[in-house]
């Protein structure tokens, strides 16, 4: 078994902390927290020792780390991690700074890193992404991807989450460069602020519309909202030459009432703990994987392609004009 340390014991902390614990081939050995009765809570939970991250890299016990602290911490401890011969795990995004992130690239992209794009590791998407490469529907043309959440997060986080392309977004710009095949050239993006006007004070959207295009002309559409109004709306849908490909949301049971009224299904999944829960355990079986000497399939180069469209979008919504890569 190798050994693992978490960093961070917040609420994504805890998911990843939980499927390493359960994981046969990781021990979790270790919570990193500034935060005391935080990282001592979750230590108990599995029966590990609080300690710090001095400690966890100097430690030639540890095999990785797992990077689940706030986002301006990320960049750092990565660099950190890898200097210390670490393998890291590291939650989205790399920094809220595309300029300063790129200075990482000599360490980092030389590191065994995974990036934590949990979405692709999703089985849904995985299967939809099959059917693209397997040339079942012909060739891709374009795609449609909606995100949208049950409910706006606090402005407390708002404040401090990067904006709605940092923080939301850009899992959906990830997973548009893993689907389309080609890297984005052009980023056009409006945004409005519908849902809740504390959001607009702290100067972000709530609601968007991105277009993404390739240099062979392949368009993606993302719409993103921070409320739904009925459950977590995950959806893809792509479209090429001889048909559509789709994955739709997950809800809670196969259940339906039929009645006078019509037909009634159950509920969508609620939220990403939830709906994600299973990306996020092969999440961690990659990162087995990387400790046994396999590659990471989505890394800092991603990390950084998907935070230049993020960055590209948020400047296309300023200027109200699109954005050449």
């Amino acid at each position: 078994m190798k050994k693992v340390v978490i960093i961070g014991a917040g609420r994504i902390g805890r998911i990843h902390a939980r499927n390493a614990a359960l994981h046969p081939r990781l021990q979790l050995a270790g919570v990193v927290d500034p935060v005391a009765d935080s990282a001592q809570s979750l230590a108990q939970e599995h029966g590990c020792t609080v300690t710090t991250l001095e400690a966890a890299l100097a430690d030639p016990g540890i095999a990785g780390v797992i990077i689940a602290s706030s986002t301006d911490t990320h960049l750092d401890y990565s660099l950190r991690a890898a200097a210390a011969g670490k393998a890291i795990f590291c939650e989205k995004p790399i920094d809220q700074d595309l300029a300063r992130a790129r200075t990482a690239g000599a360490p980092l992209a030389m590191a065994r890193m995974l990036l934590a794009f949990n979405r692709r590791f999703d089985p849904h998407f995985q299967a939809l992404k099959a059917q693209l490469d397997s040339g079942a529907i012909g060739t891709l043309e374009s795609l449609q991807i909606t995100s949208n959440d049950p409910s706006p997060p606090p402005p407390s986080y708002v404040a401090v989450s990067g904006g709605l392309f940092k923080d939301m977004a850009i899992h959906d710009f990830d997973m548009a460069r893993w689907l389309l095949g080609e890297e984005p050239v052009t980023v056009y993006a409006a945004g409005s602020c519908l849902v809740d006007p504390e959001i607009g004070k702290l100067g972000d959207i709530d609601t968007a519309r991105t277009v993404l295009t390739t240099a062979s002309g392949r368009l993606c559409v993302i719409s993103n909202s921070r409320r739904s109004g009925f459950g977590y709306d995950q959806r893809i849908e792509a479209y090429a030459s001889a048909g559509m490909v789709r994955a739709d949301n997950v809800v809670e049971s196969s259940v339906q009432v039929w009645s006078e009224g019509g037909a009634a299904a159950d509920r969508f999944q609620n939220f990403f703990l939830d709906r994600y829960a299973e990306a996020y355990r092969r999440e961690m079986d990659h990162f087995a994987d990387m400790l046994d000497g396999k590659p990471a399939s989505v890394g800092y180069a991603d990390g950084v392609a998907a935070l230049a469209l993020a960055e590209a979008a948020a400047e296309s919504l300023r200027t109200g004009q699109p954005v050449k890569l």
